[in-house]
């Protein structure tokens, strides 16, 4: 069983900064690499009307990169709305909005097969708050706590979350 737990280093993870997750261009990231900076992270869909939020997610990522690390995962749990490969979503993405902050691979953020990175963002999130829709956002303080959630309707660059990310 051990080889398990290291197969899968989410399994079993209480902590932000234990998760392993794999871009769409198959590269490994520890979130560890995220200690002392605030994380935004955006479960996203191609085929959203929220969709255009990717060029204020991508604008968030250029003008105040130094604040907030942009993380997207696309999710196919709404509406069908990301049916795509990670190869389809991760061309879409850069064709269609130059987005070059990390996307990770499609996960599920809600039902029995939820991605335990999501279990853990909702249980500690400050009102259990899990995605609703596309383009839900959890925000993650310097320490990995997570501080703030956001739904679909609340833009990349909306003052509310400018201000959190400020404080």
């Amino acid at each position: 069983m051990a080889t398990e737990t290291t197969s899968n280093p989410n399994a079993q993870t209480s902590d932000f900064y234990g998760f392993q997750m794999k871009t769409l261009d198959g590269k490994n990231v520890d979130f560890s690499d995220y200690k002392g900076k605030k994380v935004l992270l955006v479960n996203t869909a191609s085929e959203c009307g929220y969709t255009p939020q990717y060029a204020e997610l991508q604008q968030l990522h250029e003008a105040h990169g130094n604040e907030v690390v942009v993380l997207g995962f696309p999710a196919n749990n709404f509406g069908g709305q990301e049916p795509g490969s990670n190869e389809e979503i991760a061309s879409f993405c850069q064709k269609n909005y130059g987005v070059t902050f990390p996307m990770f691979e499609k996960v599920s953020v809600v039902g029995e097969d939820k991605h335990p990175l999501f279990t853990w963002l909702q249980q500690n999130a400050p009102n259990n708050e899990e995605p609703a829709w596309n383009f839900s956002k959890y925000l993650v303080d310097e320490n990995g706590n997570v501080v703030a959630f956001y739904p679909s309707k609340v833009k990349p660059m909306d003052e509310q979350l400018l201000t959190a990310i400020k404080q």
